[in-house]
């Protein structure tokens, strides 16, 4: 693991924006990489399968001068970080350690091999959980504190608990995915899916147009088999027998061209019989509405989330297009992930301080009450932060508030 950085910085320039780190040998045998990125290994050999697994590359040279760095291929292995070279080098020889791009990279020639990739960019915005809970054992634990003892583990669970709960509608963990809608309608939901955000179909000028949920159709969750007098069937184990469903089948063959070409010679029925504009499927509206039905009145498409098969399943005219969606992740499905933003990272503390001291037994109701009121003074505070409200931003729309507008 990648020693944790504890909110400061503790990469060089180079190590963070090239991804790569220089040493100057005296005879050891042994290179510490301290990038906050750690080292994957696989082989040191590059005609070898395993080899393609490394993320990143070992460079030597006698002089250092860029240029003159050739690939280190001679026997060296790696653990937590520490490259032990199988031959001593000479005195003053110099190495390099070159994090790798998706697409490759090679030490002093970037604009070739293309740019280097951490995992950490843009990472000094947050803290790891980890972190949190350290900080949280060394300023609210102890004699003469608050919370005069607590667990790791206690801590551990309300951090964890606090950082689901803010991220649903606090803390920015919104996820996305771009993805094709395939020939069966149905893409899988994402592993850490908790909730959809936007669902929109890419254009080919890379505009997103938005997708909406339907009301018009459904995906039933259980679809039990029946017989002829409509009772369910049920297999040897005593277990009703699933059948497809009908209502999706429709649903999918449905050519939506020919549905609104159906229900606008509809909507002119109607109103030549003086019962008004129904709109799309607007047989469910006669007499009871003028006008467009908002929900449908849009040529973009729609989906539905099929509980049942944990997928999204999206309407014939969205097929083979491509489209994103950006969802709603709890922030606790890897731990890599499990990180919260700086401006939010108080507002934690006093969540694991309220949830400490209202769960233990002979608190005095006043201070579970004040921590309580800390609690949500400080994560209004954090939403306020994370709001990402600029001043500018604001003022440039808010421009158009004065513009004329003819009849």
């Amino acid at each position: 693991m990648a020693t944790p950085n504890n909110g400061i910085i503790t990469e060089t320039n180079a190590q963070y924006y090239a991804g790569s780190q220089t040493f100057q040998q005296n005879g050891s045998t042994t290179i510490t990489a301290t990038f906050n990125t750690d080292l994957i290994f696989g082989g040191f050999d590059p005609t070898t399968a395993e080899y393609n697994n490394n993320n990143f590359r070992l460079y030597v040279s006698a002089t250092g001068v860029p240029s003159t760095f050739v690939e280190y291929v001679t026997s060296y292995t790696v653990l937590n970080n520490v490259i032990t070279l199988g031959v001593a080098p000479p005195v003053n020889e110099w190495f390099v350690i070159q994090l790798l791009s998706k697409f490759g990279g090679e030490y002093g020639d970037r604009d070739a091999y293309g740019d280097t990739v951490e995992d950490n960019y843009g990472g000094y915005a947050y803290t790891s959980l980890e972190d949190v809970i350290t900080n949280f054992m060394i300023g609210y634990v102890g004699a003469g504190k608050l919370i005069p003892s607590a667990k790791t583990t206690d801590v551990m669970f309300f951090a964890k608990r606090g950082l689901q709960e803010f991220s649903y509608d606090t803390l920015k963990s919104i996820n996305s995915q771009e993805l094709t809608v395939p020939a069966n309608l149905s893409i899988v939901l994402p592993q850490d899916y908790v909730n959809y955000v936007n669902v929109s179909w890419i254009d080919q000028s890379g505009v997103k147009h938005i997708i909406y949920p339907t009301t018009l159709t459904t995906n039933p969750y259980n679809i039990p088999g029946q017989d002829n007098q409509g009772i369910p069937i049920q297999d040897d184990q005593g277990e009703n027998i699933d059948t497809t469903s009908i209502t999706e089948e429709r649903w999918a063959a449905n050519n939506l061209e020919q549905v609104n070409a159906a229900q606008s010679n509809l909507a002119g029925l109607l109103a030549s019989e003086g019962l008004g504009f129904a709109g799309m499927y607007g047989d469910n509206y006669i007499g009871q509405r003028f006008g467009l039905q908002p929900e449908t009145a849009q040529i973009n498409g729609w989906f539905t989330i099929n509980e049942r098969e944990g997928k999204m399943s999206f309407s014939s005219d969205l097929a083979n297009k491509i489209i994103v969606l950006e969802y709603i992740s709890d922030g606790l499905s890897y731990d890599a992930d499990m990180k919260i933003p700086k401006m939010a990272e108080e507002a934690l503390y006093a969540h694991i301080s309220h949830a400490i001291i209202a769960s233990r037994i002979n608190q005095p109701e006043y201070v579970v009450q004040r921590l309580r009121r800390e609690r949500s003074a400080k994560l209004r505070n954090a939403k306020i932060r994370l709001s990402n409200i600029k001043l500018n931003e604001f003022v440039q729309i808010a421009r158009g508030k004065s513009k004329w507008i003819k009849y």
